[in-house]
């Protein structure tokens, strides 16, 4: 039986996201992720760049302006206010939390 293209992905993400969990703290620094079935949430340091491989792609926080996040995902820039998501590199990308020294991003596959 062949997998379907979707569930490769998917069955590539999820090793991916096992590897992310069992290397905790691979973004260095303050940031830190919590990976499961449905994603990863990752708390990025406010100040500062930082990056972390999530999913099998690299996830960076660029910066904030008030509360809109400038986030790289899997090469694809995107920003996102606090409560909101968008599209980046295939992977849906949210914003939960801005404060004055973390940012915490949410991405799923």
């Amino acid at each position: 039986m062949r997998a379907l293209p979707g569930s490769r992905r998917f069955l590539t993400g999820l090793a991916a996201a096992v590897l992310t969990v069992g290397l905790a703290g691979c973004g260095g620094g303050s940031t830190s992720t919590d990976c499961g079935l449905d994603g990863c949430t990752v708390t990025f340091p406010r100040s500062g760049e930082a990056s972390v491989s999530v999913l099998g792609v690299e996830a960076r926080l660029v910066g904030v302006t008030d509360d809109v996040a400038e986030i790289r995902v899997a090469g694809q820039q995107v920003r996102v206010p606090v409560g909101g998501r968008t599209e980046a590199g295939g992977f849906t990308v949210a914003v939960e939390r801005v404060t004055a020294t973390e940012v915490v991003v949410r991405v799923r596959p």
